[in-house]
C-alpha cells in the first residue's frame, strides 16, 4: 500500500515538475505494471492544454468481480496440514466461538455432512471446505446441504492452532468432535 502511494505521489511530482519546466518533455516511467493508462489523470495537470477544448479520453470502467467470481478465484484450496481421517474427540475452551466444521471434497466428508446435516443446521454452524478443487465441486457439496453455509478456506492455521490433523470435524466453543 505504501509503495503504491509512493509511486503515485512520485508520478504526480514528476508530472507537476514537467509542467512547470516544459510540457514538451515526455513523462518518465518509473514502474509499469500494465493495466489501464493513467494518461487521462495527468492531462488535467498540463497547463498548455487547459485552454484547449479536447475531448477527454474514455475512462475504462473498473472491473468489479461478483461474489461467484471472487470465490472461484480462491480455488483450488489445499490444506497441507489436514487430511480425511478420524480426529479424536477432545474438550476445548473457546467461549463465544461460533460453531464451525471442516470438510473436504471426499466421500468421508460427504457422508459426514449428510449424517449431521440436522445437527449442523440447529447449531447454525459454518462450514469451511478445506480441500476443494473447483467451483463445480464446491457447488455439488452445497447441494448436499442446502441452508448451510460452506466457504472455501485453507484450514492450515486453524489446524495448527487447535492441533487438528483430520477432517471432517465439528468445532464448538466447548469441544472438537469427529
Amino acid at each position: 500500500m505504501n509503495r503504491m502511494l509512493f509511486i503515485t505521489a512520485l508520478g504526480l511530482l514528476i508530472a507537476t515538475t514537467a509542467t512547470a519546466q516544459s510540457t514538451t518533455e515526455p513523462l518518465i516511467v518509473v514502474e509499469d505494471r500494465g493495466g489501464a493508462s493513467a494518461l487521462p489523470y495527468y492531462q488535467a495537470f498540463n497547463s498548455q492544454d487547459a485552454g484547449l477544448a479536447r475531448p477527454a479520453a474514455p475512462m475504462p470502467a473498473p472491473r468489479i468481480a461478483g461474489p461467484a467470481e471472487a470465490e472461484a478465484a480462491m480455488l483450488p484450496v489445499r490444506s497441507a496440514r489436514l487430511s480425511p481421517g478420524d480426529e479424536p474427540r477432545r474438550v476445548i475452551r473457546a467461549a463465544g466461538l461460533t460453531p464451525l466444521f471442516l470438510i473436504g471434497d471426499d466421500d468421508r466428508s460427504r457422508a459426514w455432512l449428510l449424517q449431521r446435516r440436522g445437527a449442523l443446521q440447529e447449531l447454525r454452524a459454518v462450514g469451511l471446505v478445506v480441500n476443494v478443487a473447483s467451483p463445480e465441486v464446491l457447488a455439488a457439496l452445497r447441494r448436499l446441504v442446502p441452508g448451510l453455509m460452506l466457504s472455501p478456506a485453507s484450514g492450515d492455521d486453524l489446524a495448527q492452532r487447535l492441533g487438528i490433523r483430520h477432517y471432517p470435524v465439528l468445532i464448538t466453543s466447548t469441544g472438537i468432535e469427529p
